[in-house]
């Protein structure tokens, strides 16, 4: 069974005349509603042919703008998790950041030093001390990575900012992040307006749904990955960590389609309780006055190019949905504009008149989003601990294997998936080292000293 967008999310998106015109402005300053995921792929929701069925988010997307080019930095530990969110919490970059987000403000902080009304809600991997500066109000919060979300461990942000004692969850966690979202925004009153943070813990495994939403999805019907391996090619440095062995190798089809079932069944259920908290917004009449944001802290591999998990630095994997609506968000766009999650936040400042943390270093999108230019950045780089470096720009990506001494380079214009590495390519050799000379200028702009050689000699070919 193939789940696709909605036909009339489709024709809103594609077929919308009045692409450039974006949201009237509100009379005041807009609300700000951030529902962010956890291991989502870019290319499960607002993608025509997607085996994800996401009608809320898909919806979302036809009513706004699409960013098709948002990457995540990358990370220097496994939980890629943790970095993503302390980069997108700080608009820093990943070597400038502190894991728990010590002595480093957060745009959160700052929206509420600027009036704002805060709540969160859900997955926080930064440490309590940072949640409590960030937001006034916090309830339902998980303080970790993973877990049984029907087990999970729950607290909330007392008065005296401190979390108050664990409970567990009982329901599944998803629903009960999205139930405390529907209260702040049924509850919250007054002239302050105000920014909810909703920080879902799926689709990340342990990947447990309502048995409902998994029977949607066959197994057999599911297509594989168009770049599916059964194993990668070579050793990159990572494929021993727990993500790598979730499944066996090879690399089955059989049991990369059950992944894969898991994976939808989740987005699905996910999807559902987003609609809830959107619908939530529209009953409380604050639709037409709110920036709703819809991302994710990086992809997924799941049978892409052999792997499973998030610790490489293929598209799959550091490229992550992001959606915007609402108050100077133009409609029915897809903007290809090449960023970073930490770029979204400094958006949401500029829109909203309000002035990030010391030490953001995201770009604001807001000229992007108003056509006054096509991209704010012309490459990004992503790094993944000492054994990963890459660049990408508007049509190249090389990715250098630093302890083995092997790069790849790939022509994302005409081959998106990664599958042909043109490297050992004579006619392509100029194209490497121009891309690896722009690597280590912007590793050394980002404050990156890993090397990208080793003294061992080249892995074979």
């Amino acid at each position: 069974m193939v789940r696709r967008l909605s036909t009339l999310a489709v024709l809103a998106m594609f077929l919308v005349p009045t692409a450039l015109v974006a949201a009237e402005a509100p009379a005041r300053r807009p609300n700000v509603l951030f529902l962010f995921s956890d291991d989502q792929r870019a290319d499960t929701v607002a993608t025509p042919g997607s085996p994800a069925n996401s009608p809320n988010v898909d919806a979302l997307a036809a009513r706004g703008t699409v960013l098709t080019r948002v990457y995540c930095n990358g990370g220097l530990e496994g939980a890629i998790c943790l970095p993503s969110r302390a980069m997108l919490m700080s608009g820093r970059g990943l070597f400038r950041i502190d894991r728990q987000l010590k002595g480093q403000g957060t745009w959160p902080e700052a929206f509420g030093e600027a009036g704002y009304a805060t709540f969160a809600t859900g997955k926080w991997h930064n440490g309590p001390e940072s949640l409590a500066r960030s937001f006034q109000r916090a309830e339902a919060i998980f303080m970790g990575g993973m877990g049984d979300p029907y087990k999970l461990p729950l607290q909330d942000l007392g008065p005296d900012g401190k979390l108050g004692p664990r409970r567990l969850s009982g329901e599944h966690s998803v629903k009960l992040f999205a139930d405390a979202a529907v209260r702040f925004l049924k509850d919250h009153q007054g002239d302050a307006p105000f920014l909810c943070y909703v920080a879902f813990n799926s689709p990340h495994d342990p990947r447990v749904t309502p048995p409902e939403y998994r029977a949607k999805y066959h197994d057999a019907d599911l297509p594989l990955p168009a770049n599916f391996l059964p194993d990668h090619p070579f050793d990159n440095g990572e494929l021993k960590i727990r993500d790598e062995e979730l499944a066996p190798h090879p690399r089955t089809p059989g049991v990369v389609r059950k992944h894969l079932g898991d994976y939808y069944a989740s987005i699905e259920y996910l999807d559902a309780q987003v609609g809830r908290i959107l619908e939530a917004l529209r009953d409380a009449g604050h639709e037409g006055d709110t920036i709703v944001v819809f991302a994710s802290d990086h992809g997924l591999a799941i049978g892409s190019h052999g792997l499973m998990g998030k610790q490489n630095l293929y598209e799959h994997s550091m490229r992550a949905p992001a959606v915007l609506a609402g108050p100077g968000v133009p409609v029915g766009r897809r903007i290809d504009a090449i960023a970073y999650l930490h770029d979204l936040f400094p958006t949401l400042g500029e829109l909203a008149g309000v002035a990030g943390p010391e030490g953001s270093e995201g770009l604001s999108l807001v000229p992007v989003l108003k056509g006054e230019t096509r991209t704010r950045r012309t490459d990004v780089l992503t790094a993944y601990r000492d054994v990963q470096r890459a660049i990408r720009d508007e049509r190249w990506k090389l990715i250098v294997y630093p302890r083995v001494n092997r790069v790849q380079l790939f022509d994302l214009r005409d081959d998106p998936d990664e599958l042909h590495d043109l490297s050992a390519d004579p006619e392509h050799a100029d194209e490497v080292v121009r891309l690896a000379i722009l690597l280590r200028r912007r590793q050394a702009e980002a404050g990156d000293v890993q090397p990208l050689e080793s003294d061992r000699p080249a892995a074979p070919r």
